[in-house]
């Protein structure tokens, strides 16, 4: 399997970041960490190997990119204002320059790009999907938290909207050119119903809830009370997802 690392400036949060590629070609897709995870976390957790068959046929080519939350969600001690610039910080930096590389490293790609993560790396996976589906037209959640007001309580401004992929989609008008191009994209969505899971459950719910309401299709899938909010649950459900995303 190829592997490759990388360690570049970006602009935009004006430090280096790193990130590993696994593949020589495929479906390009970002895998965003856990919280406060690093880029090579898939990897020491085995999750890449779970799909490494994947990778080697050239059905997947992965960026495992590295996280902003501590600077952001996880920054408890930090003014809410500038958390949540923070994380348009990390939005801007994935669409305006990481994107780019990715499509340098996969110039065979024509289509679109897929997001993968688990806790809270399935919160930026569907974020991006939902804020941005004429870039991203495929996810891979697993395990997660899809409201802002989670991590800020008692603030909201236009930044925290944006970044609240319940209440976009809550609010978005029907009409919208963005529903056309949601019912073009393969999401799927799991969560288990095992400890540590409350939270992730009722947000599962009520993103399943707005998708099925905008008639957006989508497979979301509750797992049982043997499926923690851990890696062996992940371990577990990304091969098996995987086989039929990718199809």
């Amino acid at each position: 399997m190829k592997v490759e690392y990388y360690k570049e400036y970006s602009h935009i949060l004006n430090r280096d970041m790193e990130f590993k590629v696994f593949g020589h070609q495929g479906k390009p897709c970002i895998f965003f960490p856990s919280q406060n995870g690093r880029f090579f976390d898939y990897e020491n957790q085995g999750i890449i190997k779970s799909i490494e068959w994947y990778i080697e046929q050239g059905k997947i080519q992965v960026f495992c990119v590295d996280s902003f939350d501590l600077e952001s969600w996880s920054a408890d001690w930090m003014n809410p204002n500038d958390r949540i610039y923070h994380q348009e910080q990390y939005y801007r930096y994935i669409v305006e320059e990481f994107v780019k590389r990715v499509y340098e490293i996969n110039p065979s790609n024509n289509s679109g790009i897929m997001t993968y993560g688990c806790s809270m790396g399935a919160y930026h996976a569907v974020n991006f999907l939902v804020r941005r589906p004429d870039i991203f037209d495929a996810v891979l959640a697993l395990s997660g938290i899809y409201h802002s007001s989670f991590f800020i309580k008692n603030f909201s401004n236009e930044l925290t909207f944006l970044n609240s992929p319940i209440d976009s989609l809550r609010h978005i008008s029907p009409n919208h050119y963005y529903i056309d191009l949601y019912k073009k994209c393969r999401i799927i969505i799991c969560v288990g119903h095992g400890n540590w899971e409350e939270d992730c459950l009722n947000d599962t719910k009520a993103i399943d809830y707005e998708l099925k309401r905008l008639g957006i299709p989508a497979w979301v899938d509750y797992w049982g009370y043997e499926h923690p909010h851990d890696w062996p649950s992940w371990l577990q459900q990304t091969p098996h997802f995987m086989y039929h995303i990718l199809d």
